[in-house]
């Protein structure tokens, strides 16, 4: 999206979930978080529990800038369907290709020095890479090569289920695909999103993905309770039949949207980021490599646990700077991605993004052959 077309408070919110999401890894996965924990217990507990829920802040703004792409007025006005399809996935596979690459590399060089550590995933098998390379790697129970890949199988399939959606009502009366939409949601959050046995699947996610997408139109709406009343019963009803944290969390992010965005409907640009001070910019950055960091961030973090841990494996502080540098180093990592990879550019994106599975089958097949020679 060119910068004069982005919102400084949505880019603002990616870039807070995206600190989240990276210091939730740090804490979970250690071995750092392990020696620097006596320093922060409190602290490295919340990160570890509850940084995860940033990631509903994420299914929330995809939904809403799904809405304002597909169906802004909540009537399809793309022309194909397989173009959008193919287009998403060409943008997410891309980069994602190259962080699974270094993620397969990184883990073969630490493997020695971390052995059996939970956080290093085994050395790859040919059908874990192609599951990987097609986002299947879930569905058919492949372990993961790097950690949140799941989070862009299950992008990739709430954004098909709201083109094809869309696609399927484009000549049904005027309202018909924002009444799925709702019904949906409805789904979701009362049955899908109860059953752990759909967690591979859109539609136990669709329930936060939907009320970013209602909060899209209640934005852009003449009166914006059409859609905040709806939103808000749907919400109270699933948390009082089964109160989960993740769904209060996409609740309220929806809701604050519409709170903070309302005013930019119709005709407002947003104002600039550095209005709000440095801060403000600083995450406004953050959040527009956002999907870079989140792909890049686990094979710095895992490269960086096992230099720090290794160097000084007694040191609380020395881990919890390399914890700090580890986040760091993620984040420029992220816009080396950015710049590089994810950002729209020769050669077209099909070609870049079948170029990086190639690379990502042929690096991991070099890993196995490597571990092999040397076993």
């Amino acid at each position: 999206m060119p910068p004069s077309q982005r919102n400084p408070w949505i880019d603002t919110a990616k870039g807070l979930a995206c600190v989240a999401v990276v210091w939730h890894h740090l804490a979970f996965y250690g071995p750092m978080s392990d020696i620097a924990q006596p320093l922060a217990p409190a602290l490295m507990a919340l990160l570890s529990a509850h940084g995860r829920m940033a990631v509903q802040v994420f299914l929330v703004l995809g939904g809403y800038l799904a809405a304002a792409s597909l169906a802004p007025g909540g009537t399809a006005r793309f022309a194909s369907a397989q173009q959008q399809i193919g287009r998403r996935f060409a943008r997410l596979i891309a980069p994602y290709a190259v962080a699974l690459v270094l993620a397969v590399l990184a883990a073969a060089a630490v493997r020695p020095w971390m052995g059996e550590h939970p956080s290093v995933p085994a050395a790859p098998t040919l059908p874990q890479l192609l599951a990987h390379a097609l986002l299947l790697q879930d569905i058919v129970g492949e372990e993961a090569l790097s950690a949140g890949v799941w989070y862009v199988a299950i992008d990739f399939q709430l954004f098909v289920m709201a083109v094809l959606l869309f696609a399927a009502v484009r000549h049904a009366p005027a309202g018909m695909a924002q009444a799925l939409v709702a019904a949906g949601t409805a789904a979701s959050l009362l049955v899908f999103n109860r059953d752990a046995g759909w967690d591979h699947w859109g539609p136990y996610f669709w329930g936060s993905y939907g009320l970013g997408m209602m909060a899209c139109w209640a934005v852009r709406a003449p009166q914006a309770r059409r859609w905040l009343l709806p939103m808000a019963l749907l919400g109270a009803a699933a948390l009082a039949v089964d109160f989960r944290e993740r769904i209060a969390v996409a609740l309220a992010t929806a809701l604050l949207l519409v709170a903070v965005l309302r005013p930019a409907a119709p005709g407002w640009t947003g104002l600039p980021p550095l209005a709000f001070g440095r801060a403000h910019a600083g995450l406004g950055r953050l959040g527009r490599i956002s999907y870079s960091v989140f792909l890049i961030h686990f094979p710095v973090c895992l490269a960086t646990n096992a230099l720090v841990s290794q160097a000084w494996p007694d040191s609380p502080w020395a881990n919890a700077l390399g914890m700090a540098a580890a986040f760091a180093l993620s984040v420029a990592a992220g816009r080396l991605l950015y710049r590089h990879v994810e950002q729209p550019g020769l050669p077209p994106a099909w070609i870049r993004a079948l170029r990086w599975q190639a690379g990502l089958a042929g690096a991991g097949l070099a890993v196995v052959f490597a571990a092999s020679r040397l076993g």
